[in-house]
């Protein structure tokens, strides 16, 4: 029976690893690609024991650390890449999939975005949204944000994520909305009653997709309004978005208006263009985790298993999208890594 072999660690996590690259998104699956690909992954792997069944995948999974098997992540991503540098992007993420039966809360991820490198540095679970203001500070505490701009949505507009923020050696734009009602009534109020003469403006139009938007970034260091401005450490400037977007076949017009709060002592255009670069996370980390990868589809619902997996998807995303020398799509180059072994090996040895 499979549960008295012994099997390596590193051997389950690399056809772990190596089966969702190609595809696979069951312990099922994973357990087949390994059998599948037996002779091909001997070449790396020692396999003593052969391939684990499913549930060994399953147990083994379930029983490992997720502090220890994020650890291990944050390390592997900080010898991959250079220094980051850029928009740190931070936000939140259920694992909808996750959630039991009788069970209505699902594991919620905080994870972090380099937008320059397209890669995901780390992340952390909570119970719940909520607890995101709790969660913020860990992830922060072991990523290296150093001469970085990080972004947050309203969620971390706190001033001790602040505080955090500019003790690692980084920038803060912070969103601002109604969870901060009386931080956010004084920007709006700046915006109104301050001196234009205290202003700078930046306006950008993009089209494309069938719309195309207009958007004004306009900053002001006029912080005279803000009551608890000493709290919010290094702040230096306010920001308010004004976003208009026209959908050319319906012909609706669509007007935003979003506030930030920002140590950032830049240009209207590059605080916008670090605003602006905040969805990448959504755009091309969530997203692809989601459709590409089937995240939110997963029904690991043994929460250590759910969580170490979701550390998988990522380290194989990391692996796809920075793997420059094929130019084709994510799905694409995950379809040639699972009927050509060369490069699939090139994948693995990233």
């Amino acid at each position: 029976m499979d549960r008295k072999k012994l099997h390596l660690a590193e051997d389950i996590v690399y056809i772990t690893l190596a089966a969702v690259i190609c595809g696979a998104d069951t312990w099922e699956d994973i357990s087949q690609f390994g059998r599948s690909k037996e002779d091909f992954l001997k070449q790396t792997l020692s396999l003593k024991h052969g391939i684990p069944s499913p549930d060994t995948f399953n147990r083994f999974f379930a029983v490992l650390s997720p502090d220890v098997f994020e650890a291990n992540f944050i390390s592997w991503v900080k010898e991959i890449c250079d220094k980051n540098t850029g928009v740190i992007a931070i936000d939140g993420k259920a694992v909808r999939g996750s959630r039991k039966q009788g069970n209505k809360s699902a594991i919620h991820m905080v994870g972090a975005f380099a937008a320059a490198n397209g890669l995901a540095l780390g992340q952390v679970k909570t119970n719940q949204k909520s607890n995101e203001i709790t969660a913020i500070p860990e992830l922060l505490k072991v990523l290296d944000i150093e001469g970085c701009i990080v972004t947050i949505d309203a969620m971390g507009c706190q001033t001790k994520i602040a505080q955090k923020i500019i003790e690692k050696g980084a920038d803060y734009i912070l969103a601002v909305k109604d969870n901060q009602k009386e931080l956010h009534t004084e920007i709006i109020d700046t915006f109104r009653f301050s001196q234009k003469d205290k202003m700078a403006v930046h306006e950008s139009v993009d089209a494309g997709h069938g719309r195309v938007e207009t958007r004004v970034c306009t900053i002001t260091d006029d912080l005279s309004l803000l009551s608890d401005a000493g709290k919010w450490q290094n702040v230096s400037r306010l920001v308010k978005i004004d976003s208009t977007r026209f959908l050319k076949a319906s012909k609706e017009t669509q007007q935003e208006t979003r506030y930030y709060i920002t140590s950032c002592k830049l240009t209207p255009e590059k605080i916008g263009a670090a605003i602006r670069s905040h969805w990448s996370i959504e755009n091309q980390l969530h997203w692809q985790l989601d459709v590409s990868f089937g995240e939110d589809k997963s029904r690991k619902r043994d929460r250590n298993a759910a969580e170490n997996y979701s550390v998988i998807l990522r380290m194989a995303l990391n692996i796809v999208k920075n793997e420059k020398t094929t130019k084709r799509s994510v799905k694409g180059k995950r379809l040639k890594a699972g009927w050509d072994n060369e490069y699939l090996l090139k994948l693995l040895n990233f």
